[in-house]
């Protein structure tokens, strides 16, 4: 097999990006030997490019160019900013924990009155601990990935949460991230563990403050779901329109359980949610939607790898993509059915809506299946609003911009129901809204 070697821009820069952050990262010994491995795997690939498969539609080298360097800690002006900010999404009577910057914000979270249960520490604290300086697990996955390998190499904070087992959370867990610093990086690494038998939600928040503009976000998540336990993970990406996000996110689902997981990007001009997914434990149940609107030139990627690893789980992917002006949505999905895991359901659907002859929409979803007694499939769809539908709402007297909302609502919706929480799912219909109006 002939490789070719590609150039790799990004890499002085990067370089002294890493070399001037070293010295305020968090801990040492293994763990910052772990950095400097992860850094030196991403410097041998740079910025993820169009020969990468996983990266062939999002080709941060073309997109993004350069590593910025990393932002400061964040000044008390920078704080009153993200409070400022915080306000908008807030959900009352929620567990709240707010990153500024890359960095845990004490003063801004509420975690002075944790639920029963519930433990949560700053992953700065935890690796700072001369005792564990052997504590580099919490920078390493199995999964490989160059934004993967530069958030361990940079990670400046995050948490690490445990909810007990057996322990049923009747308010959700939240974390906001907030941009109060522009043209710099962030990067931060978040650990979430659900108990045996435990229920929990948690909600994510993407950001910025006002007058944060174009910034890089590198954020990662390493969940777990116990046995007999369920978690429902909400995702709301608004950052700021000239602003990129990586999100990498891994979970590991165990035996009888429910993983639940919805992803809406309505910010930023480059989006990617990268989520590695391994069904662990025999009859587990993952259920994912996703929803990209995107306008203007806004670039946004939902990429999933499923792992039926053990015998007996079902998988369900429903994505939907609304593209209007010159945006571009890419989808890639890949079910992977392992030898043993027989009795595997798996199924995957994209669809995409364009509003504009100009937008684009690539879809790319994949079966890996070896075992034999399954039951898998993928479909993929494109297309525009239905004329005669917008015919006959115009007809009754809405105006073709309503008339086109109502249609888009309905096309979202199905994605956007799967959600039971009934406060959560009316935040994210009130967030698709303001995103229609908007346009209008």
């Amino acid at each position: 097999m002939n490789v070719a070697l590609v150039k790799n821009d990004s890499g002085p820069a990067a370089s002294s990006v890493f070399a001037a952050a070293q010295g305020r990262l968090p801990g040492a010994g293994k763990v910052a030997d772990i950095r400097r491995e992860a850094f030196a795997a991403f410097e041998r690939t740079g910025l993820p490019h169009r020969r990468i498969e996983e990266w062939k539609y999002t080709d941060l080298r073309a997109l993004v160019r350069e590593v910025l360097p990393l932002a400061g800690t964040p000044d008390a002006a920078a704080l009153a900013r993200a409070k400022a900010a915080i306000a908008s999404v807030a959900i009352d009577g929620a567990t709240k924990i707010v990153l500024v910057d890359g960095v845990v914000a004490l003063e801004l979270s509420d975690l002075a009155a944790l639920p029963s249960g519930v433990s949560v520490r700053t992953l700065r604290a935890v690796l700072d601990e001369q005792s564990n300086e052997s504590r580099g697990d919490l920078l390493l996955t199995k999964a490989s990935d160059p934004m993967l390998s530069l958030n361990a190499a940079l990670a400046t904070d995050g948490v690490v949460v445990t909810v007990a087992d057996g322990v049923q959370l009747s308010s959700p867990l939240q974390l906001i991230h907030v941009a109060t610093a522009s043209k710099v990086a962030r990067s931060s690494r978040s650990h979430v563990l659900i108990g045996q038998g435990a229920r929990a939600a948690l909600v994510e928040n993407s950001i910025a403050a006002e007058g944060a503009a174009a910034y890089q976000a590198n954020d990662a998540a390493v969940i777990w779901v116990g046995d007999e336990a369920a978690l429902s993970h909400v995702r709301l990406m608004r950052d700021a329109t000239d602003a990129v996000n990586v999100s990498s996110e891994l979970f590991t689902v165990g035996a009888k359980s429910k993983l639940s997981l919805f992803n809406m990007t309505s910010g930023g001009a480059v989006s990617r949610l990268q989520a590695f997914i391994t069904l662990a434990g025999e009859a587990s149940e993952l259920i994912v939607n996703g929803v990209n609107l995107l306008r203007d030139k806004q670039h946004g990627d939902m990429t999933l790898v499923v792992d039926h690893a053990v015998p007996g789980c079902t998988s369900r992917e429903n994505f939907r993509g609304v593209l209007d002006d010159r945006a571009h949505s890419v989808f890639q999905g890949r079910i992977i059915v392992r030898q043993d895991a027989q009795q595997t359901d798996g199924k995957m659907m994209t669809r995409a809506l364009l509003l504009s002859d100009e937008a684009e929409a690539d879809s790319k979803p994949e079966l890996e299946i070896f075992a034999d007694d399954v039951s898998c499939g993928h479909g993929a769809t494109a297309g525009a609003l239905d004329d005669s539908l917008l015919f006959y709402l115009q007809a009754r007297g809405l105006p073709e911009k309503q008339a086109q909302a109502l249609l888009i609502q309905a096309f979202v919706g199905e994605a956007i129901e799967a959600i039971e929480d009934d406060d959560l799912r009316e935040r994210v219909i009130a967030a698709a809204q303001d995103w229609l109006e908007a346009r209008a």
